[in-house]
């Protein structure tokens, strides 16, 4: 039983860490931004999940390739099929339905801290 939980954590672990990983190569060694590599690994979820290669990964490692945000490209992409089951008003809805509860998540933790924390720029 421990070992089966160790390798839970060591398998996410690592996928985790090889995505975040790729993600410090593209920004140190190419001219990328930080913003156009956030879309690229959300767009390479919807891509890796519109031919259904990111389920074995998610298999695989679990919260490893679910947290990053090239998981949440997978949601977004495997809600929208679901949805497509039930028509095309079902595509575009199933994947925001499907991403629902986490986008809620950090709107309310967002707002909280903005109630405790004081913003300011980078710049003082």
């Amino acid at each position: 039983m421990f070992y089966e939980i160790l390798m839970t954590y060591l398998k996410a672990f690592l996928v985790g860490g090889a995505i975040c990983t790729l993600a410090q190569l593209l920004i140190n060694y190419t001219k990328l931004t930080s913003g156009k590599i956030l879309v690229y690994f959300l767009l390479g979820g919807v891509v890796l999940q519109a031919f259904g290669l990111y389920d074995y990964l998610v298999d695989f490692a679990g919260a490893g390739a679910t947290v990053p945000i090239s998981g949440f490209g997978y949601l977004l992409a495997n809600g929208a099929i679901t949805g497509a089951k039930r028509g095309l008003f079902g595509a575009f809805t199933g994947g925001l339905g499907a991403a629902s509860a986490g986008i809620t998540a950090a709107i309310i933790f967002g707002y909280f801290n903005a109630l405790i924390f004081r913003s300011r720029s980078k710049m003082n």
